[in-house]
């Protein structure tokens, strides 16, 4: 089945190194003296207090962000807990997220109310964005196509990027360190009684990073590390009408070029040997957004209207094999999308989310004309209430009418119940999800391969639940918890038994616990613990799904012991798992487990300059995730960022 994608702790575990971020989540309590819990969006499509939310959801912010020095969303997820990450190379390599052992093309990705996912493919990259602008990342687990749709099946990660604010500010860093590394950021950001802004630039550079294990090579065939070359844009604009009417504006651009070394297919040397030249890609995303807020009734009608467009075009060359240069692998496509919310109030802290959405995705490449596209009509409604003291609910139904495979309902209800005596706080949800059938699966065929397309595919569907708890002690300082989740995902796409098409013909079922345990010893100095176990499994072929760890930990600290000098460590362990080898000839192989310790410090010069620096795998791992890719060992970094004013 073709599903792509007992707990010991590593010696010194435990042994947590001064720094690290707090990462403020559902499950953590802020500072004794900051009661206010911060407000996340993506559970609910409107601004709700933690403590109100009962789905399971990780928030990390850019203060965290700037504390461990992540400079791609890769490294910023790396330690969440439910999720597994696996990245196919270095910088810039396929990145793919599975959450709570779901697909890696379950995972909605929204970025500022943009659908980010790839059109033609229905996954999303997490290896190429930067994390320059970025000022909050929202990860929901759990089925949640009764808010977001197709591709909502195992969970949902929002990016927020920064909003200008205040008198005109300037920002700007270089950074450099090992594997040839260069990185360069820059904004300009502000706000004026009607108008606020924010430009942002970065350009992330990697020359040598070195993935292929030596034992892959050809006798006397030299390593060539990956390179990887990244330039992103961005514009964030709000102007104010009036104090009911604003207009909105984002758009977000990225260039990448990576060059890495692929399989060599030839007769001699036998598959699954690096190639001795690199493969090219070249990759351009572009994702806008204009929208229009106001509000009727003194407020109590909030309506946003806006149209989103997303373009990928992707450029894949491999290396001339001795009998002529391939022709390129082209994965083009775009998505226009329509989409309006309202927020009613209904007095007493109850809202009630009523939303529509008009979308088509299009092949632009590769693609049979006579099937251009996809288009998708859905009607949602969600509301939020507050029946008793201390309990919140919230409900919602989602209508989607696909012009390929016609009407899916879906729905989600999240109860939350705060114990007011004890600070308790118990929550569970159950919910329902679904994928629809990729365009490269419905249209596009490789007749040279006698592979086709399959037109008469069926959405995948899951159908999931989850139950928890959160409880402060220690007047609030120390706060535990955990959530025992359970999902059964039905009429997976995979391969047919005669590999010629894809078929609805998998099942699997994932379950397991996610656990925390969070300190804040001091207003200088907070530790957090997250352990999650995951068991996903292939129910028809009775065995484990590849690259889904059982054991997960990850251990952070953060340690500010002056106002101007910050420190950070952060501490994962990655148990052993199923994989494969490089080109899946060997479809099932043990990983072996591994841990990786992070540490960054920065400090404040005054007048705008911090001097900053950060080590990578400072033990000097040496591992493969996945199976036929070395992780780089230790790795040193340092830059300066200016502020002005």
């Amino acid at each position: 089945m073709v599903f792509r994608y007992s707990f010991t702790a590593p010696t010194g575990v435990f042994l947590l190194i001064l720094a690290g971020s707090a990462t403020a989540r559902d499950d953590q309590a802020p500072p004794p003296d900051n009661p206010v819990p911060p407000l996340v969006v993506t559970a609910t499509r409107i601004p709700t207090p933690l403590d109100k939310v009962a789905s399971s959801i990780t928030l990390i912010t850019d203060q965290q962000i700037d504390d461990h020095q992540w400079r791609t969303l890769t490294s910023a997820l790396a330690d969440a807990p439910g999720l597994s990450l696996v990245q196919t190379g270095g910088p810039g390599g396929l990145t793919s997220v599975f959450i709570r052992g779901a697909n890696g093309n379950h995972t909605k990705v929204v970025i500022d109310g943009i659908d980010v996912n790839d059109p033609s493919e229905g996954a999303f990259d997490f290896g190429q964005v930067t994390t320059a602008d970025l000022a909050r990342v929202e990860i929901l687990r759990g089925p949640q196509s009764s808010l977001y749709g197709s591709d909502a099946l195992g969970g949902v990660i929002n990016l927020v990027t920064r909003e200008g604010n205040g008198p005109p500010r300037l920002t700007a860093s270089v950074e450099g360190g090992s594997f040839d590394t260069l990185n360069e950021t820059a904004s300009v950001s502000g706000s004026t009684s009607r108008l606020s802004y924010a430009f942002n630039i970065a350009h992330n550079f990697t020359g040598d990073t070195p993935v292929t294990p030596l034992g892959l090579l050809a006798p006397g065939e030299a390593r060539i590390g990956d390179r990887y070359d990244n330039l992103s844009t961005g514009a964030k604009l709000r102007l104010a009408v009036s104090r009911a009417l604003s207009f909105g504006l984002v758009v977000r651009f990225t260039n990448a070029d990576l060059r890495s070394t692929g399989e060599n297919f030839d007769l001699y040397p036998a598959p699954n040997i690096p190639d001795a030249a690199q493969t090219v890609q070249k990759t351009q995303q572009l994702f806008t957004r204009f929208d229009g807020r106001f509000a009727l009734f003194n407020g109590a009608l909030k309506n946003e209207l806006g149209v989103g467009y997303t373009d990928y075009r992707t450029r894949i060359q491999a290396p001339d094999d001795g009998f002529g240069l391939p022709a390129p692998t082209l994965a083009n496509g775009d998505r226009l999308k329509l989409d309006y919310q309202g927020t009613v109030a209904l007095g007493g802290g109850n809202d009630l989310i009523l939303g529509a959405e008009d979308s088509e995705d299009r092949l632009l490449a590769n693609a049979d004309v006579r099937n251009p596209g996809i288009a998708d009509r859905a009607g949602y409604a969600e509301l939020q209430a507050h029946p008793v003291q201390g309990l919140t609910i919230a409900a919602s139904i989602r209508y989607d009418d696909n012009d390929r495979f016609g009407g899916k309902t879906t729905f989600h209800i999240a109860p939350t119940f705060l114990i007011a005596a004890t600070g308790t706080q118990l929550k569970a949800t159950y919910g329902t999800g679904f994928k629809a059938p990729t365009l490269t699966q419905l249209f596009v065929s490789f007749p040279e391969f006698f592979f086709f397309a399959n037109p008469d595919l069926k959405p995948e569907t899951s159908e999931g639940y989850d139950i928890g708890f959160e409880q402060p002690l220690a007047e609030g300082r120390l706060r535990v918890g955990a959530t025992w989740f359970h999902n059964v995902i039905r009429n997976l796409i995979e391969t047919s038994a005669d590999f010629t098409t894809y078929a609805n013909i998998g099942r699997a079922t994932t379950y397991g616990v996610e656990s925390f345990a969070a300190l804040a010893v001091s207003r200088k100095l907070s530790l957090r613990a997250d352990y999650t176990y995951t068991i996903a499994r292939d129910d028809i072929a009775a065995q484990a799904l590849l690259r889904r760890p059982k054991n997960k930990v990850s251990l952070q600290a953060v340690w500010r012991p002056t106002d101007r000098l910050s420190l950070s460590s952060s501490l994962l362990y990655v148990g052993g798992r199923v994989d494969a080898n490089r080109d899946f000839s060997i479809p099932r192989l043990t990983a072996s487990p591994y841990s990786t310790l992070n540490l960054a410090a920065s400090y404040d010069l005054g007048k705008g300059v911090t001097l900053f620096a950060r080590v990578d795998n400072l033990l000097n791992r040496h591992y493969e995730d996945p199976v036929g890719f070395d992780k780089p060992g230790v790795g040193a970094f340092g830059g300066v960022k200016v502020s002005l004013p």
